[in-house]
């Protein structure tokens, strides 16, 4: 974590829009693999966090299989990032905690129609919005009951550097049965 933490703190120093999004992959009980970007808010020793709604296609998912794999990549670097590991549910009060914080906007457009639901067109997501608009008046927007944070705790990270001639350095940690980590380099 403290590699993650440096390579992370150098991309957020060089005012990357967006350094924090990151490919997650998840798979449900049909085995059917689906990835999309999310935006991790935050990390540590413990793991990495987002937050998305638990009816969603990812939220069922990882319901139905408690595992994923997230993929950081950042380009001018060069460089990018692999975790893979089990999912664990964060409470409900630190999900509805990290949901106050975010922009008024924001927290009107996850309340506007369950995540990943068919909706008959833009016109009804904005006419949702506009009504959610008019009911909280700039106040506060109460968490959606689906709304879940997740945290991806690490067995393995990859940490990939591109260099010349394809010759890249793949380093992987992982984690051991007694909660240590090894550490080994992969061939390009």
């Amino acid at each position: 974590m403290r590699q993650f933490d440096a390579w992370f703190r150098e991309v957020t120093d060089l005012g990357l829009e967006l350094p924090n999004a990151v490919v997650l992959a998840t798979t449900g009980a049909d085995g059917q693999p689906s990835a999309r970007c999310v935006l991790l808010k935050d990390y540590g020793e413990r793991g990495f966090v987002f937050y998305s709604h638990a009816d969603s296609r990812k939220g069922r998912q990882l319901e139905e299989n408690p595992r994923a794999a997230l993929v950081f990549y950042w380009e001018p670097v060069h460089r990018q990032v692999r975790v893979e590991g089990a999912v664990e549910r964060l409470p409900t009060a630190a999900a509805e905690e990290y949901f106050r914080t975010r922009p008024y906007g924001s927290r009107l457009s996850a309340r506007v129609a369950p995540q990943s639901s068919t909706v008959a067109g833009r016109g009804f997501l904005e006419q949702q919005r506009a009504e959610l608009d008019r009911q909280y008046r700039g106040g506060q927007v109460p968490a959606p009951e689906s709304w879940t944070g997740y945290r991806v705790v690490p067995d393995s990270i990859e940490f990939w550097q591109g260099r010349e001639d394809r010759l890249h350095d793949r380093i992987v940690y992982a984690r051991e049965v007694s909660g240590s980590w090894s550490r080994r380099r992969l061939a390009p």
